[in-house]
């Protein structure tokens, strides 16, 4: 099996388990929605999902795994691109991947314990440090670290992918064109909590969210069944 083989699976692969979870989180916990809740009614609806819930959270945070090795097979399919290029693309791709784990990692291992702990809570002062630790670790790694450098290393990652599969032979150089738009409107999304939005987010930059991130998985399917065919 060759590498641009693997790439195309993967490509194809990647988006349709991030985007399964992500509905499922949708669908169970009415992510991302909830978390504009207070913390009291999201660790509630948390506890509510069970194990279940706790497991889909597990799986939707490896799928920003699986960018890693999405990344770099990638990569490696487009040997017949200028090394600088590519290897600055792999590295921004690797990076993407792990920020947007380290954001989400926290619903699968700490959001359970402190569910827990907020429903056997004796006192208003234990409940009180229970939101501070909750909307502490939302705002540094969901906010800071998943969304705005994971958006804004995704976004960046997307666009250089788009110039290499230009200058490619591997796959069609179209395949490349609706990266150079999607990857600048991402790193524009990772600009919601930014300065004077910091308090409760850019307005522009939330509904542009998910149709740009709807976007990015079809171009990534699209270019995986360009590269199969190929």
């Amino acid at each position: 099996m060759s590498t641009a083989t693997v790439a195309g699976l993967l490509l194809i692969a990647v988006p349709i388990a991030f985007n399964v979870s992500f509905g499922m989180l949708a669908a169970r916990f009415e992510y991302p929605d909830v978390l504009r809740r207070p913390t009291t009614e999201v660790l509630a609806a948390f506890r509510a999902g069970g194990t279940r819930l706790v497991l889909t959270w597990w799986a939707f945070a490896l799928t920003a795994v699986a960018m890693v090795p999405l990344v770099v097979v990638l990569s490696g399919a487009l040997g017949d691109v200028d090394p600088t290029l590519v290897s600055l693309t792999t590295t921004v791709g690797v990076l993407a991947g792990v920020v947007q784990f380290l954001g989400l990692v926290r619903w699968p291992f700490l959001v359970p314990y402190l569910a827990r702990e907020e429903a056997q809570a004796a006192s208003e002062v234990r409940r009180e440090a229970i939101d501070v630790v909750f909307q502490a670790f939302n705002r540094y790694l969901g906010v800071a670290v998943g969304e705005h450098l994971g958006y804004a290393l995704t976004g960046a990652w997307t666009l250089l992918a788009g110039v290499a599969l230009t200058q490619s032979d591997t796959a069609p150089a179209w395949t490349g064109v609706p990266a150079l738009a999607i990857g600048p409107l991402l790193m524009l999304c990772a600009l919601e909590f930014v300065g004077g939005h910091e308090p409760r987010g850019w307005r522009v930059a939330e509904r542009l969210t998910p149709p740009t991130y709807v976007a990015w998985s079809l171009w990534l399917m699209v270019t995986g069944v360009a590269l199969l065919a190929s």
